[in-house]
């Protein structure tokens, strides 16, 4: 083997190690496979974008930033949130935002002091900018930053949770809406130094929305846009599927939807469309459940519709299976499904896999004291899964086993201001959801992480719910709790890679 290849080799694995890309192998002359079996090594840089929280002048955010301490890590790093250089300029019926002015780039919010400790960091109005945020080193593996926002009146009104994700180049959003009690828009954040320049594409119950205004959206360096959804199209729909394709650059992507009468939430992304979806984690005071589900390809999907309850798998009474047509939007209302107990929708192909994405909007309370929320279908915990931003109360952690029953450990770090950790181990028998009695960290003061982590046993998929009232009013916000992806498999070379002769 030449010195070539073996600096190849080494700028592979460091690249693996840093961007957390998947596991590489480097065959020889004779086309035989010199790599190992791939390690786990802890990711070394990691990056999160953060939405501008509310245009609403009442509105109250606090950021929380949390790492778990992760084995295989050095002693240096940081981990540090920065506002965007500027909020979208424009003020125009394209993006329904408002000028902002000028703001200074790179300016420090929020800076992480040490693994396996919580901080936080308050604003409040409605001009406080998106966020783009870096962690390297020790602070990299399963970084997590949770925003969260109080709103006391007024559209959107209660409580509002969002993950801070990572950059990508395409999202799907099923659960937006033009009607005309909803106000909905698409943030988009671009964290690099040139320009991105997105489409956005809108599906309805009968296909596509005829709409020109959401094509070549360009999102400036280091800047976020927010995108009205109901100035793309005039149409007005109650249940849309909302495609956002990156034809050049990434960007970061979230849906807030904020409704007149009934509160709002931010809508999270879809996983990525697949034939079985799990969607985690339904309040069980849960009053009305509407599934929403697209099918991205050309042929129509046919699926079998599960709750997943704390007794087993059961089937929604009417709702027994779902037809979801190729190219449009289909919605069901599943009401009070939960029945007072924990519950997730699983949702599996009666016959031949096609590919779907899917979303539910939940409803909280009565009349006029009802608070909305939204569950994405999602990825599985994985390896490890974090929630930040939790408190003594209104926090429930929801674990659910959709193919075999597993063992989970979950873990309450100290808190922000005082404590120490707590562990705790489940079982979570197959088929079942378990809203589980949560660790409590000794001696709490402020807010806590839980750390995810299955042990033994078939997959585990979980989500988490803030949940506070004001004024009578349910306020609520879940979020589901994908793998940190804070590992990657990089292979272990043969000891002739170390021979840099020949």
């Amino acid at each position: 083997m030449n010195r070539t290849t073996v600096s190849l080799i080494a700028c592979a694995t460091a690249l693996a190690a840093v961007t957390g890309f998947a596991s590489l192998s480097a065959p020889d002359a004779s086309g035989t496979d010199t790599a190992k079996a791939a390690a786990e090594l802890p990711v070394e840089r990691t990056s999160l974008l953060c939405p501008s929280p509310s245009l609403s002048d009442i509105a109250d955010t606090s950021y929380t930033s949390f790492t778990p301490v992760t084995k295989g890590t050095g002693s240096d790093g940081k981990a540090e949130l920065v506002t965007t250089a500027k909020e979208s300029e424009s003020g125009d019926k394209k993006t329904g935002g408002k000028k902002a002015g000028d703001k200074k780039a790179d300016k420090p919010v929020l800076s992480a002091k040490e693994p396996g400790t919580p901080d936080t960091e308050d604003t409040s109005g409605g001009d406080s900018p998106a966020l783009i945020g870096t962690a390297e080193g020790r602070f990299a593996p399963g970084w997590t930053v949770q925003e969260t926002t109080e709103v006391a009146a007024g559209t959107g009104r209660g409580l509002q949770g969002v993950n801070c994700s990572a950059a990508d180049t395409a999202f799907w959003f099923p659960g937006a809406s033009t009607a005309a009690d909803r106000t909905d828009y698409v943030h988009l954040t671009n964290p690099d130094d040139s320009a991105a320049v997105v489409d956005i594409e809108l599906y309805g119950k009968d296909g596509a929305v005829a709409t020109t205004a959401g094509e070549d959206i360009t999102v400036p360096p280091r800047s976020s846009e927010p995108i009205l959804l109901s100035t793309l199209t005039g149409e007005k729909q109650t249940n849309l599927t909302v495609h956002v394709n990156v034809r050049s650059g990434r960007v970061g992507a979230a849906v807030q939807a904020l409704d007149d009468k009934i509160g709002g939430d931010w809508l999270a992304a879809s996983t990525d469309p697949a034939g079985s979806l799990v969607l985690p984690g339904i309040p069980k005071d849960a009053t009305a459940v509407r599934l929403v589900a697209f099918a991205p390809g050309d042929e129509d999907a046919d699926l079998k519709v599960r709750l997943a309850s704390p007794s087993g798998s059961i089937t929604p009474a009417g709702n027994e299976t779902l037809h979801v047509k190729a190219g449009m939007t289909t919605a069901v209302d599943l009401g009070a499904v939960t029945r007072g107990e924990a519950g997730s929708l699983v949702l599996t192909p009666t016959g031949d896999s096609v590919p779907v994405v899917a979303a539910l909007r939940v409803t909280r309370g009565k009349g006029d004291k009802q608070e909305t929320a939204f569950i994405p279908a999602t990825r599985p915990v994985g390896t490890r899964a974090t929630a930040a931003d939790n408190s003594a109360k209104g926090t429930t952690l929801s674990l659910v086993a959709p193919s075999g029953t597993a063992q989970v450990k979950v873990t309450a770090s100290a808190g922000s201001d005082g404590g120490t950790a707590a562990s705790k181990t489940y079982t979570i028998k197959g088929g079942t959801t378990q809203d589980v009695e949560l660790p409590q960290p000794s001696g709490l003061k402020g807010t806590y992480a839980l750390t995810v982590e299955p042990v033994s046993g078939g997959p585990v998929y979980a989500a988490r719910t803030l949940a506070a009232t004001e004024d009578g009013i349910p306020g609520f916000t879940v979020q589901t709790l994908p793998d940190d992806r804070g590992m990657v498999a990089v292979p272990e070379a043969d000891e002739d890679l170390s021979v840099l002769q020949k």
